[in-house]
């Protein structure tokens, strides 16, 4: 029975889980969110510097919460990348100088495959599946045909749709980050102002954001021009059936189209209410079976990159202790380090 380490450092949260043959001993997350929300967004400068800060309290924390000895660990497992470059520097070193001072592997593992196996923590994956990856900085629609075995069918061709929900929540006036404020008060609004559904008409199962953003805080400021009130709610419905849309319309278009047995959500925009219940009801209809991530998942921590680390230690994927952190790593190459 396999005790793992991992480490999550790739943006404002520091983590660090212990799991032991699939049994979750502990998961510490230290967030960073209260201190970015005044600058409206994550200032990657400060976040490494807090990460470098948390990480040997977070780290102590987690084995006294899990009640082993660091020489008890048989292999020590950290998110490479994707990410903020400084922020997973940190979460690196402090992997590598575990895995060089106890003389145990070190895992690399794919920051958005943690987010697609967080899930196994609800149920067991079935295949051929697709794994829908919704967050702050990655939208991507991905096909798994096995474990590990990932390809990559759409993804976004400029913001992610989270960044997107941050900006537009940044006009509108509400606080940061804004998937929450904007999911809270689109249940109080209607579908009030016409917005551009981004790549209409076009046969891809890409995503785009960029046009949308731009679009909503055009209005807003020419509204605020005009000396017109901006109806907030009625903005965050307008916005988030949109928003929400596209990511439902390429998810519903990939499952009819590859016959998959399972759909998943994965990373911090899974969270939204409207996604979750527009993706159940679509794939109900279907009869594909889907798997929701518990709310404690769909934020940025280390038991889901512990998870991936069990398939890869079984697999004796290991890095040595040259290993560099990689801001842009592709998760169909997460083998290549």
């Amino acid at each position: 029975m396999a005790v793992i380490l991992a480490i999550e450092s790739s943006c404002d949260e520091t983590a660090v889980a212990i799991i032991k043959d699939g049994v979750l001993l502990s998961n510490i997350v230290s967030t960073q969110i209260e201190v970015h929300r005044k600058y409206g967004g994550v200032m990657p400068e400060i976040a490494s510097r807090l990460h470098a800060e948390n990480i040997s309290i977070v780290l102590k924390e987690a084995v006294e919460t899990a009640n082993i000895k660091l020489e008890d660990v048989d292999a020590f497992a950290v998110t490479r990348g994707p990410g903020l470059i400084g922020a997973l520097h940190v979460g690196l070193q402090a992997a590598k100088t575990l895995a060089m001072l106890y003389k145990k592997p070190l895992i690399p593992v794919h920051h958005l495959a943690g987010h697609i196996y967080a899930n196994e923590y609800v149920a067991k994956l079935e295949f051929p599946l697709l794994a829908v990856v919704v967050s702050g900085g990655n939208s991507e629609l991905v096909l798994m045909e096995d474990h590990l075995k990932f390809k990559v069918i759409g993804k976004t061709r400029d913001d992610a749709i989270g960044e997107c929900y941050d900006k537009v929540a940044r006009v509108l006036g509400l606080p940061y980050p804004g998937g929450i404020p904007i999911d809270k008060l689109a249940k109080e609004g209607e579908h009030a102002y016409n917005l551009p559904i981004p790549l209409k008409g076009e046969h891809t199962y890409d995503l785009s954001y960029s046009g949308l953003k731009t679009n909503v805080i055009n209005l807003v400021h020419n509204l605020e021009q005009k000396g017109e009130k901006v109806d907030v709610p009625n903005m965050c419905k307008s916005f988030q059936d949109v928003a929400v849309g596209l990511v439902v319309d390429r998810a519903c278009k990939a499952v009819e189209e590859f016959e998959v047995k399972e759909v998943i959500l994965a990373g911090g925009v899974s969270a939204n209410s409207y996604l979750r219940m527009e993706m159940k009801r679509e794939m109900d209809e279907r009869g594909i079976k889907i798997i929701i991530p518990p709310m404690w998942c769909t934020t940025d921590n280390a038991a889901m990159i512990a998870k991936v680390a069990e398939h890869l230690y079984e697999r004796k994927v290991f890095a040595d202790l040259n290993l560099s952190a990689d801001p842009n790593w592709s998760i169909e190459d997460y083998l290549e380090f």
